[in-house]
């Protein structure tokens, strides 16, 4: 059993505002893909909360629905407004706090002029990038702009799930995040690594959620169609982007899903993330039971230990 306490770095930590959801319902998402309601948040709920579970510093970002909910001057509105907030948050506890900023896509002209704002002069660590925007995977041509920005600065590009067009049809009327959103970011990642992406912008560090979602499992199936397609152009080879990519622990990482993650990728791109306030708070404190009392991966006393000192390198602290 593992011991080790050293505090966490949380680098999937979501944020709240009432005047977000407001937009976001006014948006057509009282519902959020499918959950009952709306999180409440407050910065002495996650401070203290971070506090609680030795978490040592988190990264806020906005979750799924994203900022664009059909009209593009609205998105920019609300893209501004939310990291606007984010950076008044951060600016209050700059220790224990640092945000990614949200974009606009599929409005790309739009998510780089607020790449340029929020990395440049809100000092956001990152981005954040919906699974899909509207039907826009990864792999679509139109990023490219934005893949180019983001490169340039050596970004890190936290992609977050949302519910994929289709939905009604595929949900089968649960919840989209038990099913939809694991699927829809495999569908999306393999988009962005068949397309070429991490190849034409090798700065960019991407982290993919929940544990790389089903990537781990279908991984060998992958790599065949990659081969068999005959066809891979400037598409990195699929076992080299699994180690290229960086992967959080969100959801349930033990007993299962790190094991087979850590088996493919390796263990030093694995971070922690905690999916709060989305996840209520006994799923966080379940979760992170599971990440203590797993056994310790090779080369550190324990998973704290390893996924601290990984986030320390991607994020330069």
């Amino acid at each position: 059993m593992a011991t080790e306490t050293r505090d966490l770095i949380d680098v999937h930590a979501h944020f709240v505002t009432d005047d977000y959801a407001a937009a976001a319902k006014a948006g057509g998402h009282d519902s959020p893909d499918g959950m009952p309601v709306w999180p409440t948040w407050s910065l002495p709920e996650q401070l203290g909360a971070m506090d609680r579970r030795r978490i040592r510093k988190a990264i806020l970002s906005i979750s799924s629905p994203g900022v664009h909910f059909g009209d593009d001057d609205r998105a920019g509105e609300l893209a501004r407004y939310v990291n606007d907030e984010a950076a008044s948050i951060v600016g209050r506890q700059p220790e224990r706090l640092s945000f990614f900023a949200s974009l606009t896509a599929p409005d790309i002209d739009g998510a780089v002029r607020e790449v340029r704002r929020a990395m440049g002069e809100l000092g956001a660590v990152g981005v954040v990038l919906e699974s899909n925007a509207h039907g826009q995977y990864l792999g679509d041509p139109a990023l490219e702009p934005l893949w180019a920005e983001l490169d340039r600065r050596h970004a890190i590009v936290f992609v977050h799930p949302t519910s994929p067009v289709g939905w009604e049809r595929t949900a089968l009327g649960r919840p989209r995040p038990m099913l939809e959103f694991l699927f829809d970011t495999t569908r999306s990642i393999v988009d962005l690594v068949f397309a070429g992406v991490l190849t034409r912008y090798p700065d960019l560090r991407v982290i993919v959620p929940h544990s790389g979602a089903t990537l781990p499992f279908l991984s060998d199936r992958i790599a065949l169609f990659q081969r068999l397609s005959g066809d891979a152009g400037d598409a990195m080879p699929w076992a080299g982007a699994m180690r290229r990519l960086w992967f959080d622990t969100a959801g349930t990482p033990f007993p299962t899903d790190i094991p087979v993650l850590e088996g493919i990728a390796g263990a030093e791109r694995i971070v922690y993330g905690s999916d709060s306030c989305w996840t209520p708070a006994t799923g966080v404190d379940a979760q992170i039971a599971s990440i203590d009392a797993a056994p310790a991966p090779a080369g550190a006393s324990s998973w704290r230990e390893l996924t601290s000192r990984n986030a320390e390198a991607l994020l330069g602290l």
